[in-house]
């Protein structure tokens, strides 16, 4: 079965084709700048040289038409007809209280992922333009919505609830949602095979460390607490994102700095972070870079980020009822030995030590405790296309469904959490 993986962001698609038989990457790209000048695709696949198509990209329809063009092309494509591709799954970061799992898509799921725009405005309505772009311009592809606040669904009412009044959640649906999930679901499942365990016998705590950053406790598979809130600013100091403050300050900032609303939230979401402690950037490689140099703020920045990686693990321990193993992905946390060594010498009271010889790897998937550590510590390079090419398939041999027979597909549409309150 060829898998199509697309990643629709506000100006930009990213794309991998799969051939999940083969357990192969067939060709991979990025379109950016769409609605722009300047917009390009860039065309990957091994063995070959990259082709860069420069072409007016006007919207995201135009964008799916030209990855499927090139795809399809005799001298850079991999397949030979549009139809070769039985399953497209599309990435759709928010799915609210309404999905816990991967779902075909059809109308009614549509409409519900519309409504968790007022969620993620940012995020979903590129997701969903995406979507319809490709059941229009592939009507014999089954469409999978992959979302990732799914894997969260699975947290205990005491932990994702806010202590604000009731109706606040009954009516608004304001909640602690989670982000990343596609992420540490995949870390999850590779690291029960790297310690040879099932994932029913662990308690983890896996560690996306990017420019967005957040952790989640996984019990048994499933995850129980996640740092990220109702929105991904909460949790940790991030590149540019404040995480968790006093929400008081932002009143405070509003009338100090004579802004409204808008302008602090700005300030919250793009200047604060690491950007805004260190002055120098949000990449993580130039503040260490910095602080090499001696530059205070820098360094600071980076205590600030690896404490608040340490304290919130601590915190959440006590979700799982002690800690199995410690994982590390994303590109901070696959690429930063430094920020490793951090966080975990902050963690030495819970038994954790670092082999000091192979924690200067990079990019690798690998263990870096010590034999005997109290607390194994891996690094598992993420793989969020895959992840989704897998649960597109798995959702479609589930269903034996096809885009042309609604029947079936109509008896997948998805399975609801048993939530079902409207978003008013």
């Amino acid at each position: 079965m060829k898998v199509l993986v697309l990643n629709c962001g506000s100006s930009t698609v990213k794309y991998k084709l799969f051939s999940m038989g083969e357990d192969r990457v067939l060709a991979k790209g990025l379109a950016e700048r769409i609605g722009s000048p300047g917009s390009r695709i860039v065309h990957r696949v091994e063995g070959r040289d990259e082709y860069i198509l420069e072409k007016d990209l006007p919207g995201h329809q135009e964008a799916v038409e030209a990855i499927l063009y090139i795809l399809t092309g005799g001298e850079y494509g991999v397949i030979s007809d549009v139809d070769e591709i039985k399953a497209v799954g599309h990435r759709v970061v928010h799915g609210g209280n309404y999905f816990n799992k991967s779902v075909v898509v059809s109308d009614d799921v549509l409409g519900l992922l519309g409504e968790c725009g007022r969620l993620a405005p940012l995020h979903n309505p590129p997701n969903i333009t995406g979507i319809q772009a490709c059941k229009k311009m592939m009507p014999g592809a089954v469409q999978v919505a992959v979302l990732d606040t799914a894997f969260h669904q699975t947290m205990p009412e005491y932990a994702y609830m806010y202590a604000l009044p009731y109706e606040m959640y009954d009516k608004h649906l304001i909640r602690k949602y989670g982000f990343h999930g596609i992420s540490h679901k995949y870390v999850a499942g590779v690291s029960a095979g790297m310690l040879d365990a099932r994932p029913e016998e662990l308690k983890i705590i896996t560690c996306h460390l990017g420019n967005g950053a957040s952790l989640c406790a996984i019990s048994g598979g499933k995850s129980v607490d996640t740092t990220m809130g109702f929105t991904p600013l909460a949790g940790l100091i991030m590149g540019t994102r404040c995480g968790d403050i006093d929400p008081a300050i932002i009143q405070y900032m509003a009338e100090k700095n004579n802004i409204g609303l808008g302008e602090v939230m700005e300030v919250l979401n793009k200047k604060s972070g690491v950007l805004g402690i260190s002055g120098v950037s949000s990449d993580f490689r130039d503040v260490e870079k910095a602080a090499l140099e001696g530059h205070h703020r820098s360094a600071l920045a980076l205590d600030m980020f690896s404490y608040s990686v340490a304290r919130a693990i601590g915190s959440l321990v006590p979700a799982l009822g002690g800690l199995d193993a410690l994982v590390f992905t994303a590109g901070i946390g696959e690429n930063s030995p430094g920020i490793r060594w951090r966080v975990c010498s902050r963690l030495k009271y819970m038994g954790i030590q670092l082999d000091e010889q192979i924690n200067p790897a990079k990019g690798e998937r690998i263990e870096i405790s010590v034999p005997g550590s109290a607390v194994r510590v891996l690094v598992i390079p993420t793989d969020e296309e895959r992840m989704i090419a897998e649960e597109t398939r798995a959702v479609v041999e589930e269903c034996n469904c096809s885009a042309d027979v609604p029947g079936e597909k109509k008896r997948v549409i998805c399975e609801l959490t048993g939530t079902n309150v409207m978003i008013s």
